[in-house]
């Protein structure tokens, strides 16, 4: 498999030239130091622990998987030396709060930091992945006193974090969940339950874990609104603060999966297990979402790391294998055959994973940045406008990403043929590995129907303006401009269509549900297109302002910018109109067909 290299040149032209993020970031209290003279050697550090240590155990990770033994999971070999430099590195406070120990350092940085780590090897990534996201959760909605007992040990990567939700006959529906929590005297609760797909759930990584677990309180509330959130320590922490007596949470087994074979996705058994409530009593499922949301535009996050892996690897084949001549004239007259990168299309497949990657990276970092900058120097008002922003784009973000980037490991491996089909070149685990983003924290489906029944109608509509009115704005200002006439007008007409499609959705949802239902992952890939193409706009207005001002030997890497931005609103752009076509029929096909014939 190719070596992976970190698209730093990229992640630095989003970075400083589309956002200008290092001006406003360090415009913001407290980060008046977060310039490009910080951000860069964070990055190239990072780029080069991804490159020398994750991803040499990628493969091999893989290949040995994770093992059962005696109720203790052993991580494949190699990965427990590898964390302990991560964590040794600083990497698992990287964004957490300087009081705890963190490095309190932009979402935006630690997004790119994550993308690195999920090209380089996704299992090794889930770890601390779950424990940024059980940080996130008890910050927000833990009491002073959990806060200052656990924050500070997820924040220095001694101790990881888990979220327990799923149970044997619940999965989306949570409830259903019948993980009981009896209160005591001394104001903990007793957990017990069972819960499954846990995703580092047990490990040799850490000394404790600390699982975030849905359950009932007695006397609640049926379904969804009596749920609670409950913090359930492996080990509860003795006055030293250190790992005490064993609680009672045990794994029984581990999942043999398809992929992500070194990351341990467990059965957890909870038996009398001491928990503490997180947030409000019956109140859980308010502090699991934020857990969700972080966890959602992580596995985001995932799908942009794979695609770029599968990308360079593609490309590293297409340049070296050599099979026919190109038509027409040959390009490598001196050699038997021409390498495959002349033929039209794998050209074609190449483009599409390249096109999708660079704008996906723009459009995380747009997100990111809006997030950054409400959370430090926003009023109230600005920080409804990005919380409106975040919550509308998390479910097209995590289903168009993962949806990418199976899709851009799939392509490689047709640009491989039959050397990607088989395990030495790295291809196929791309795919098994890819293949669960669009699963878990919720199915595409599931992130495709949150979005038309939540977030569409939210207020009004008030989420889907706070990204239709920035676009309109843009198009407006720049539609006299001939130099970016190419890229202008066919984002224009893709917006048409969007706006078409969502008052159709909003229509249908009026008159029967079911038939906005059955456009809605039409509707969400539509969405993620113009989101994308929105980006790539901005992108292409940005490189020819760099050629305009004569960039030296930077002009290679504008031009391809802008080639790419044109095959993005030639060849992928139009797909807003088939979408648009889908949407508009409705559910009748479906509904009529009837459930005898399956």
């Amino acid at each position: 498999m190719q070596p992976y290299h970190a698209p730093l040149r990229d992640m630095r032209f989003v970075l400083y030239e589309l956002l200008g993020a290092d001006r406003q970031l360090s415009a913001l209290p407290g980060w008046e130091e977060v310039t490009a003279d910080l951000i860069d050697p964070i990055l190239d550090e990072a780029a080069k622990f991804c490159r020398e240590v994750l991803f040499p155990l990628n493969r091999s990770g893989d290949e040995e998987g994770c093992r059962f033994e005696n109720g203790v999971v052993r991580t494949p070999k190699g990965f427990k030396a590898a964390y302990d430099l991560f964590r040794q590195g600083g990497w698992t406070g990287l964004m957490a709060a300087g009081a705890d120990g963190g490095q309190e350092l932009p979402r935006l940085l630690g997004q790119m930091v994550s993308e690195m780590i999920c090209s380089a090897n996704l299992a090794f990534g889930i770890y601390p992945g779950l424990s940024q996201g059980a940080y996130a959760a008890l910050a927000v909605h833990g009491d002073e006193a959990l806060k200052r007992a656990y924050l500070p040990k997820l924040a220095s990567g001694d101790w990881t974090g888990t979220m327990c939700l799923t149970e044997p006959q619940c999965g989306t529906d949570l409830g259903l969940i019948r993980t009981r929590a009896q209160p005591q005297e001394d104001g903990s609760a007793r957990i017990t339950g069972t819960k499954i797909f846990i995703s580092a759930g047990e490990h040799d990584l850490a000394d404790n874990i600390l699982h975030l677990v849905l359950a009932r309180l007695p006397d609640a509330p049926k379904g969804i609104k009596g749920i609670s959130l409950f913090l359930v320590p492996k080990f509860v922490p003795g006055p030293d603060g250190r790992p005490g007596r064993p609680n009672g949470v045990a794994c029984s087994a581990i999942e043999h999966k398809m992929g992500i074979n070194a990351s341990a996705t467990c059965v957890i058994h909870f038996d009398d297990a001491t928990g503490y409530l997180v947030g409000e009593p019956n109140k859980g499922m308010r502090a699991m979402f934020r857990m969700m949301n972080e966890a959602r535009l992580a596995v985001g996050i995932q799908g942009l790391g794979l695609a770029e892996a599968a990308y360079q690897g593609a490309v590293a084949y297409a340049r070296e294998r050599q099979q026919g001549r190109a038509l027409g004239k040959p390009s490598r007259p001196d050699l038997p055959a021409d390498p495959i990168l002349v033929h039209p299309d794998v050209r074609r497949m190449l483009l599409t994973i390249r096109a999708k990657t660079e704008g996906a990276r723009a459009l995380a970092a747009w997100v990111a940045l809006e997030m950054d900058k409400a959370a430090r120097g926003g009023d109230r008002a600005r920080r409804e406008e990005t919380e409106d922003l975040a919550a509308l784009l998390t479910p097209i973000i995590k289903a168009s990403f993962t949806d990418m980037g199976f899709e851009a490991a799939n392509l490689g491996v047709q640009v491989m043929g039959g050397h990607g089909y088989i395990r030495e070149h790295g291809m196929e685990q791309l795919v098994r590995d890819a293949r669960i983003t669009l699963l878990y924290e919720g199915t595409n489906g599931v992130q495709a129907l949150d979005l038309i029944g939540r977030k569409l109608t939210a207020h009004g509509g008030r989420f889907l303006r706070r990204f239709f009115h920035p676009l309109d704005a843009y198009l407006a200002a720049k539609a006299g401009d001939p130099a970016l006439a190419e890229f202008v007008q066919p984002l224009a007409k893709a917006f048409g269509r969007l706006q078409q499609a969502s008052a159709a959705i909003a229509l249908q949802g009026l008159k029967n549900p079911s038939d906005a239902a059955a456009g809605a992952a039409d509707y969400l890939r539509l969405f993620g297109l113009v989101a994308m193409g929105f980006q790539w706009a901005r992108m292409a207005e940005t490189a020819l302002a760099a050629l305009a001002e004569g960039q030296g030997g930077e002009a290679d890497f504008y031009q391809a910018k802008l080639a790419t931005a044109r095959f993005f609103m030639a060849r992928l752009l139009p797909e807003c109109g088939a979408l648009l076509a889908t949407v508009a029929e409705g559910g009748k096909t479906l509904a009529d067909f009837p459930d005898r014939a399956f």
